[in-house]
């Protein structure tokens, strides 16, 4: 294979930023992920790709619970923000204000616009991300925004 081409391919599709969070009693992380897609209807499933090693997985996979924002165009510094390991102080994560969720208790950047809460289904080890199919259980708006979207950071995640 091409490895040049492989990696201009798969940096070629579209991705959206987002901010994913877990919590365990008073363990909580989160980070800035972007391989998210809708991949069902009925019931609403999200699948997403999740680092093996990293404190989210360990969370999700002993919990089953997850909550996804979606950053907004102009929230490039909360992603970045999001790119270190999680530090919770009072109400904040990476110095930015949370609220529980309405179903599971999960933290929601309350800065962001868009949020779902989601129940995992199945959890694959492929590689050195997960494949996590998630259903959603309850959703919210905070305000409309346009999202960020990984091609207009000048970032790179994929390939």
């Amino acid at each position: 294979m091409d490895l040049e081409a492989k990696k201009k391919v798969l940096r070629s599709f579209t991705y959206g930023l987002y901010i994913l969070t877990a919590r365990d009693g008073e363990d909580y992380a989160a980070g800035t992920v972007n391989w998210v897609t809708q991949a069902s209807f009925t019931p609403p499933l999200v699948a997403l790709g999740v680092k093996r090693d990293s404190r989210l997985h360990e969370l999700i996979q002993r919990t089953g619970r997850l909550a996804l924002m979606t950053l907004a165009q102009d929230q490039k510094q909360i992603a970045q923000d999001f790119f270190k390991p999680t530090v919770r102080e009072g109400s904040t994560l990476n110095g930015h204000p949370f609220e529980p969720s309405p179903t599971f208790g999960l933290p929601l950047l309350t800065e962001l616009p868009y949020w779902l809460e989601a129940e995992v289904r199945h959890l694959y080890e492929g590689g050195d991300h997960s494949l996590v199919v998630a259903e959603v259980v309850e959703a919210g708006v905070h305000h409309e925004a346009k999202p960020l979207v990984m091609w207009d950071t000048g970032w790179f995640y994929g390939g």
